[in-house]
């Protein structure tokens, strides 16, 4: 059941962003589709997966494929039938022609590709340790996409400025140069008028709780879509830290506190909660994503004691009268809210056979941002985020297991259904 609370926004109501329109996130409003004019632009890191039958110490095959937070967003926006472009460096190998091979294949637009002869193409493990336990090894210290200059993306996005602008809190986390990237493009979306979803995924292998909380409170006087589990709210509440301001969003040289790309992150919980994941298949069944802090953040003011959801909604409120027009939590198992200024909206979970749940938050944020570039309110938006996570918990791979719009419907089958 779906239940709305809070009072409706006021008609005509707009705040210094200008006057939403029907259908877009209060706020900054949604511009028109126009010809030339991608509907999403995003950039990361995109690796080449290999994964693994069993334990990699005893050998076996191996299957090759990619895999990149904001390159399986991309795919999950293309199949769904959305101009994307994806920019992105990777080296000048194989591993790299791969990477973009692939893409293209899928439909992501990748002329804002660089290739790095310099610095290889990252690569990622994945290593079935146990039936529900899935360890996850990564090789990308120093890799071609730790590496992306800001001039690069500068050219990507101002080639072709988009509808909306996709980041991750992953890319910062890299290296100083794709964190003033990533600054520079907040600049770029705020010039040309796009709209900015941020998906917070920390990695605590990447870096500390402190130095993302640093960046991301930056960033969050540029966020109009603000997707994130219920124990990555901190990290983007404002105090606490002393890089706040809305002038210069992530331009510094070093990150505080962050430890850099590590050459083998090893363990579970490298991927963000995929240990979680594997070995709580019942949270799979859920909207996308279980929690992704691997570091205890100490909770604000705002915490409710003994009321994790009221917990929720003080944050998210926090967060809405800083700017943010709308904050989408991934509660697991017990699906999604959105928070808006007009109120608060909960989608359960689609329950599904779990299959592997890598790569469920990316679909959720795709089917998000797809429903939302079609005008679509909250309630239309959450359901297919959590059906487009669905199938990718019911599916194996990062993105393959993504569905094209005519398969939205699937999920509501019947058992046994053939579809001829």
């Amino acid at each position: 059941m779906r239940t709305m609370t809070g009072q409706p926004a006021a008609a005509g109501s707009e705040d210094q962003r200008g006057a939403p329109r029907a259908g877009a996130t209060p706020g900054r409003p949604l511009l028109p589709g126009q010809p030339g004019r991608p509907d999403v632009f995003t950039f990361g890191e995109t690796m080449v997966a290999l994964r693994g039958s069993g334990p990699l110490k005893l050998g076996g095959t191996m299957n090759v494929s990619i895999a990149g937070a904001e390159s399986n967003v991309a795919i999950g926006l293309a199949r769904l039938g959305h101009d994307v472009r994806w920019a992105g460096a990777v080296g000048e190998d194989e591993a790299g022609q791969l990477v973009l091979r692939t893409l293209r294949a899928e439909g992501v637009g990748v002329s804002g590709a660089s290739t790095d002869p310099g610095a290889p193409t990252g690569l990622l493990l994945f290593e079935p340790r146990l039936p529900e336990v899935t360890r996850v090894h990564y090789y990308r210290a120093g890799s071609a996409g730790s590496r992306i200059g800001a001039d690069v993306i500068q050219r990507a996005f101002s080639a072709a400025p988009p509808r909306v602008l996709h980041l991750t809190g992953i890319t910062p986390s890299l290296s100083p140069t794709a964190r003033a990237a990533a600054g520079l493009v907040l600049q770029l979306s705020r010039e040309s008028g796009s709209l900015v979803c941020l998906d917070v995924n920390f990695r605590a292998r990447l870096w500390t709780a402190e130095a993302a909380a640093e960046v991301l409170r930056e960033w969050i006087p540029f966020v109009d879509v603000l997707i994130a589990s219920d124990d990555e709210l901190p990290l983007c509440l404002p105090g606490g830290g002393d890089g706040g301001g809305e002038g210069s969003p992530g331009g510094g040289e070093g990150v505080k506190g962050t430890t850099g790309v590590n050459g083998d992150l090893g363990a579970e919980g490298a991927d963000g909660g995929l240990a979680r994941w594997a070995s709580e298949p019942e949270e799979a069944t859920a909207a996308g994503g279980a929690g992704a802090c691997g570091d205890a953040v100490p909770l604000p003011p705002q915490e409710v004691a003994g009321d994790p959801a009221a917990t929720v909604a003080a944050q998210a409120r926090l967060l809405l009268d800083h700017g943010v027009a709308e904050v989408v939590v991934k509660l697991g198992a017990e699906g999604a809210t959105a928070f808006t200024h007009g109120g608060s909206l909960h989608q359960p979970a689609k329950p599904v056979r779990a299959v592997d749940a890598v790569g469920a938050g990316d679909a959720f944020v795709a089917g998000y941002l797809s429903a939302l570039l079609d005008g679509e309110g909250p309630a239309g938006r959450l359901e297919r985020a959590v059906t487009t996570g669905a199938f990718a918990v019911a599916s194996p791979g990062d993105w393959e297991g993504a569905p094209t719009r005519a398969e939205l419907g699937m999920l509501g089958a019947p058992p046994g259904t053939v579809v001829r």
